[in-house]
């Protein structure tokens, strides 16, 4: 049984900074400063500790997905991974022939040509130069550069520096590749192109550990995911668990951000009532859902998508009419709830989403004990696919009471053949000429 291809133990990052505390550090002011005998100027050691005892084990011929908001530490993680950066403290390491893909360029010398920069960086990755030799024209080619091959790289654009070195990492045949968001930057052919290339280093039992800010990918083709959230592994494990809680906690901290302006707590006009009610009583902190989140103060009790006969059904045609049902318990007086939904692609694509408040439709304040919210479409103008259905009740400042991501799965099905998600209402016209219906 093959054992971990990287093992990150106890590791820690501090980088080290010198700023001046004093005053403008031009030449001038040095001189002003050292002939009026005025205080010296003071260079200021700081600090930043980047990582904070990251453990982290890829067993070989895993597929990692690193996520994390921007500053969190992931480039600097993968720069230890890569040996560019030494850890401050802890280990390192990692087993088997190491490729990467970092920021754009990484890796290559800018006066030289294209076919010499694949020479130098084959011989950094232990290649001999028979082995170069013998894969220069397959990465040349996997490159699409033509004769741009031999200009120097100065001269490339951000997607051809891109597809060459995507083209020298994944073809010295390493058995672990990093790869740092370079493949957002290039044209959809190549995207594609790319994306069949580590498809096959997948199914070959490669190990890809792959930062990115796209979660539908790391949901649906990585095998594992890894939250990086200030520093330190927030979650390890199963893609859709780790992209769930990481979608909850930016959701967080973005409502925790928000300043309702006086007198604008809700967009939903809504009479005050005679007398204030009580404030609800704090309910009780429900079972941790990956899936479901918010303070119960208003539950969604039950959900369902309903046909034109308000039946209840999984499939539908793109041109069906769908009603969406939520059944709410409010144990306690809630003021200004906002009730919305949100239909999405299995490939994580959102189709659509709407509120009650977006839709400036009134809902009942306080809101009852009981009672049901039905949102009506008149046509589904879905392309054929699957699709999830999330749920939600919130307060007027976007707090969650019942957030349900997922709540139901649903099908659309058609023997139209159209492209794309989406199904607009449409019909064809065609125009003939007067001369022609006359026959002159």
């Amino acid at each position: 049984m093959p054992g971990n291809a990287i093992e990150v133990r106890g590791v820690t990052k501090t980088f080290r900074r010198h700023t001046v505390r004093g005053g403008v550090t031009t030449l001038k002011t040095q001189l002003v400063n050292l002939l009026t005998g005025r205080r010296k100027e003071r260079f200021v050691l700081r600090t930043a500790e980047v990582l904070k005892g990251v453990d982290l084990a890829v067993p070989a011929g895993q597929t990692l997905g690193i996520i994390g908001r921007n500053g969190s530490g992931k480039s600097t993680l993968l720069k230890l991974l890569t040996g560019i950066y030494a850890p401050t403290s802890g280990t390192v390491s990692v087993r088997g022939r190491l490729s990467a893909l970092l920021e754009l360029g990484a890796g290559f010398h800018p006066e030289f040509s294209g076919r010499e920069n694949i020479l130098i960086n084959g011989v950094i990755l232990g290649l001999s130069r028979a082995e170069i030799r013998a894969r220069q024209e397959e990465i040349i080619a996997f490159s699409e550069l033509g004769d741009f091959i031999d200009e120097p790289v100065r001269t490339y654009s951000s997607g051809m520096y891109m597809r060459l070195a995507f083209a020298v990492a994944t073809l010295v045949d390493p058995e672990v590749l990093i790869i740092d968001e370079i493949l957002a930057v290039g044209d959809e052919h190549f995207t594609r192109k790319s994306r069949a290339k580590m498809d096959e280093f997948k199914e070959r039992g490669k190990t890809i550990v792959l930062v990115t800010h796209d979660l539908a990918t790391v949901e649906n083709w990585c095998d594992a995911a890894a939250w990086l959230d200030e520093g330190r592994i927030a979650a390890h494990g199963d893609p859709r668990r780790v992209v769930s809680e990481y979608r909850q906690r930016v959701a967080e901290r973005e409502l925790a951000a928000i300043q309702v302006p006086a007198g604008t707590a809700s967009a939903i006009p809504a009479p005050a009532p005679a007398e204030a009610p009580a404030p609800a009583p704090p309910p009780e902190k429900p079972p941790e859902d990956p899936k479901r989140w918010g303070s119960r103060a208003v539950v969604i009790a039950a959900a369902r998508m309903l046909d034109a006969r308000r039946e209840a059904r999984a499939v539908f045609e793109p041109e069906s009419p769908v009603a969406i049902e939520m059944d709410y318990e409010a144990p306690a007086p809630v003021e200004h709830a906002v009730f919305g939904i949100g239909i999405f692609r299995e490939d994580g694509l959102h189709a659509y989403g709407t509120n009650t408040a977006i839709e400036q439709f009134a809902v009942p304040s306080p809101l009852p004990r009981r009672g049901r919210i039905r949102f009506c479409i008149d046509r589904l103008c879905l392309n054929e696919g699957n699709y999830t259905l999330d749920v939600a009740v919130v307060s007027s400042t976007g707090a969650a009471f019942d957030y349900q991501k997922g709540h139901s799965t649903f099908a659309v099905r058609s023997e139209v053949r159209d492209v794309g998600y989406v199904r607009p209402p449409h019909h064809w016209e065609v125009e003939v000429s007067a001369e022609t219906r006359t026959g002159t």
